[in-house]
């Protein structure tokens, strides 16, 4: 590149990183099926995939934004409270150790 084009390509070093990268580009020959192959790869990983694994399953639950918080709301104190329940019916040591432990986190402190 000969110092005129070099002016051309612009004095601020921002523009002469972009065109550094325009030109290698503008120069491959294998490259470009390479890159082609990636943009397919992340087409397919981050749009397709997205739609199969990750269905919108509050949309079949509800309508509203609120109601699809109420639902939300209600399905972790269910599962919080049936969990809790299932702890204490089982009777185990580890139900009032962490009884124990809950009650004295929960008490204010206080400054003596």
């Amino acid at each position: 590149m000969n110092p005129s084009e070099d002016k051309l390509r612009g004095d601020n070093w921002l523009q002469r990183v972009f065109y550094f990268y325009v030109d290698g580009f503008r120069a491959m020959t294998l490259g470009r099926t390479l890159w082609a192959i990636i943009a397919i790869k992340v087409v397919i990983f981050f749009v397709i995939v997205r739609f199969i694994f990750f269905p919108n399953f509050l949309a079949s639950k509800a309508d509203t934004d609120e109601q699809k918080a109420d639902y939300v709301r209600h399905e972790l104190v269910d599962k919080s409270q049936k969990a809790k329940g299932e702890r204490q019916e089982a009777g185990s040591d580890n139900v009032s150790e962490y009884s124990e432990i809950e009650s004295r986190t929960m008490q204010p402190i206080t400054d003596n």
